[in-house]
């Protein structure tokens, strides 16, 4: 009988992990002068595995990333793949599905990092939309702004900061 209840507690987990995902993400990309420099930085990121689709607004270098369902997400990597097109990433949003995510103190586990919600104050659940205020993520206004509260020793791996 308490294998079952294990099993059962191990299965409703598994099936919790496997709906937090990032749904999408609204990438503001500073430096394009051209729609070939447009072209370079969404070639780039077509490369990453875990992106299904994007759509370019030129006015505005934003580009909307749609990604696939139950493959995780990796943001340094979209940082990565941005800068190796020689621009930088000037805002971060991504839409996070919080149900089934238990938040511990406004700090979040998603495949293998840790996620902080800067200013949280209430519940979550459903999808929500998140900026990234960590260097290489947001300007240096943003990131200098919110660095104070970034303290975030014995986390397990790597540390992102968030705002709703």
């Amino acid at each position: 009988m308490k294998t079952l209840k294990l099993f059962i507690a191990i299965l409703a987990l598994s099936v919790g992990v496997a709906n937090a995902q990032f749904t999408k993400a609204e990438l503001q990309v500073s430096g394009l002068t051209c729609s070939m420099c447009s072209k370079a930085t969404e070639k780039s990121l077509r490369t990453l595995d875990f992106i299904s689709d994007i759509k370019v607004d030129l006015n505005k270098n934003i580009f909307v990333l749609t990604f696939k369902k139950d493959v995780p997400v990796n943001i340094d990597m979209i940082s990565k793949k941005v800068q190796n097109s020689g621009f930088f990433v000037n805002n971060l949003k991504l839409t996070f599905n919080f149900d089934n995510v238990k938040l511990a103190g406004n700090y979040f586990n998603y495949e293998g990092n840790t996620y902080k919600l800067m200013n949280a104050s209430h519940p979550i659940s459903g999808e929500v939309a998140v900026t990234v205020v960590d260097k290489g993520f947001s300007p240096p206004n943003v990131y200098k702004k919110y660095q104070p509260e970034a303290t975030d020793s014995g986390k397990p791996g790597k540390v992102y900061h968030l705002t709703i």
